[in-house]
């Protein structure tokens, strides 16, 4: 029980902010319709009840089942067993992320259907496939962490240059929510099972982190792929603003309901599936951890939905209002101040970032304070919403102008910066975009480049996810050198 409500304390601190902001905002800049208001405030309760359920969830569930499976590929010790492991859970688990499913939904609605939302969820699922084997593979044979970063960082760089700017945004953000709630904490439960066998504890502690950081890069490549070979030229995308199509307040929950509790069956279904498969082949776990595990699975079943309809049905609409009406006033500074407050309060409702900063204390024994990686984060995310709204009202930035220098910085920083946290930054870039920065910051961008004259809801509307994805990468490599600095002589440093 103490369990349950130190859960709902810490999920209520982080999801209140973000709520009292949008009270704030509709009696002060942007009057939001009653019923709208109504629907964003049932929305928050369910997102703080469900969360708490959720991250419950995780813990009985999740976690054990990528722990247990993690330690029986590593047990194999053979490349192809391994190898074949990665592309087999990575495609099942990324192709049921429900914030991937929202982001290629809202690529096909903006696009009219010319980049459906199945290509998307299937090449982007092919991406991480591949990249978690590699992940795997680099734990299991000790390969270096920042040389595989920097190699495939290098590659999409170089491919790049040949992507169109609507795919190149299109490609970060779906690597950013294909990297959300369900995907992130079986990644980093598989990499902390494999990195477990080893006898080396400080490489244990290191290879714990690292793995969702390789998995992201997976979408990028896939997707930029898929551009070049389709030869696709520009796509246009307008994003329909009209407040007046949601008068109802329950309606758009109840409609929303099976939609989204159909998403969360097909995204737990493969890994209980594939959890079974290793239970009968090698686990052999006792009758009592099963039923522990499926009773974790229905907990992260009915958590997953309620935050998932608190999300779509309560907070969307609100970001894209919020960003329409303040990108429409006289003074554009604010629609820059709210979206670095909101990048910052937003980041804190995120699910998968609990699972980390939670992960990251129990690794390193308290030695890195969740509190120091929360904060660094929120100021990192607030950082990239608000250079991603000036990237709306100037017209001449560019997507790539911020990311080809924010990769570079942050990929010369790993050589640098004590490896663990070089894990750790990378993990965090794929946290930072899941389903609450994929719905409700996107939602803003998007109502913000639909205000603006001469901004374009492709471009400028979808690479904020890219962003959000970037910034964390930098933020904790710097909390890794002051690290460094304050534990010169023994500290964190002596421990990874």
């Amino acid at each position: 029980m103490n369990v349950i409500i130190s859960k709902f304390k810490e999920v209520l601190y982080s999801v209140l902010p973000i709520t009292l902001i949008g009270v704030i905002l509709h009696f002060t800049l942007t009057p939001i319709d009653t019923p709208i208001l109504i629907r964003f405030l049932i929305g928050a309760v369910l997102i703080i009840i469900g969360l708490t359920i959720f991250l419950l969830g995780v813990d009985i569930g999740l976690t054990p089942i990528g722990n247990t499976m993690g330690s029986a590929i590593a047990k194999t010790n053979k490349i192809s067993a391994v190898i074949l492991a990665g592309l087999i859970l990575g495609f099942f688990i990324s192709i049921a992320e429900p914030a991937l499913h929202i982001l290629a939904g809202q690529v096909d609605a903006v696009t009219s259907g010319l980049i459906s939302k199945l290509s998307i969820v299937v090449i982007v699922s092919i991406g991480i496939a591949v990249m978690l084997s590699i992940g795997l593979v680099r734990i299991v044979y000790n390969i270096s962490l920042n040389k595989i970063l920097s190699i495939f960082y290098g590659i999409i760089l170089i491919i790049a240059i040949f992507t169109s700017p609507e795919f190149l945004a299109i490609s970060f953000d779906a690597s950013g929510a294909a990297t959300g709630a369900m995907t992130v904490p079986f990644i980093l439960a598989l990499a902390t099972g494999v990195s477990k066998l080893k006898k080396d504890s400080k490489s244990s502690e290191q290879d714990s982190f690292g793995l969702v950081g390789i998995a992201y890069i997976g979408p990028i490549l896939a997707v930029m792929m898929m551009s070049i070979l389709s030869k696709a030229d520009k796509i246009t995308a307008t994003l329909s603003y009209d407040e007046a199509t949601s008068t109802s307040i329950i309606m758009p929950f109840i409609q929303k309901l099976p939609i989204i509790a159909g998403e969360v069956i097909l995204a737990l279904l493969p890994i209980l599936i594939i959890f079974f498969i290793f239970q009968r082949i090698s686990l052999k776990l006792s009758k009592r951890a099963v039923r522990r595990i499926l009773f974790g699975s229905l907990f992260m079943f009915f958590g997953l939905v309620l935050f998932l309809l608190g999300v779509n049905a309560g907070f969307m609409d609100v970001g894209s209002i919020v960003g329409y009406k303040l990108a429409m006033l006289g003074n554009k500074a604010y629609v820059v101040l709210i979206g670095f407050i909101l990048g910052v309060v937003t980041i804190l409702a995120e699910p998968a970032v609990y699972v980390l900063t939670h992960q990251i204390e129990d690794v390193t024994s308290g030695c890195v304070n969740r509190k120091a990686v929360i904060i660094t984060l929120s100021i990192g995310v607030g950082c990239a919403v608000a250079l991603s709204i000036l990237r709306i009202l100037v017209p001449e930035l560019q997507l790539w102008q911020y990311l080809l220098p924010g990769y570079i910085i942050a990929l010369g920083m790993t050589y640098f910066v004590p490896i663990l946290f070089v894990g750790i930054a990378f993990d965090s870039g794929g946290v930072a975009s899941g389903p609450m920065t994929a719905t409700f910051i996107l939602a803003y961008a998007q109502g913000a480049a639909e205000a603006i004259e001469g901004a374009n809801v492709m471009v400028d509307g979808f690479g904020v996810i890219a962003m959000v994805a970037m910034t964390p990468l930098i933020a904790l490599q710097v909390l890794g050198l002051i690290f460094k600095v304050k534990s010169k002589k023994g500290g964190i440093e002596g421990n990874g």
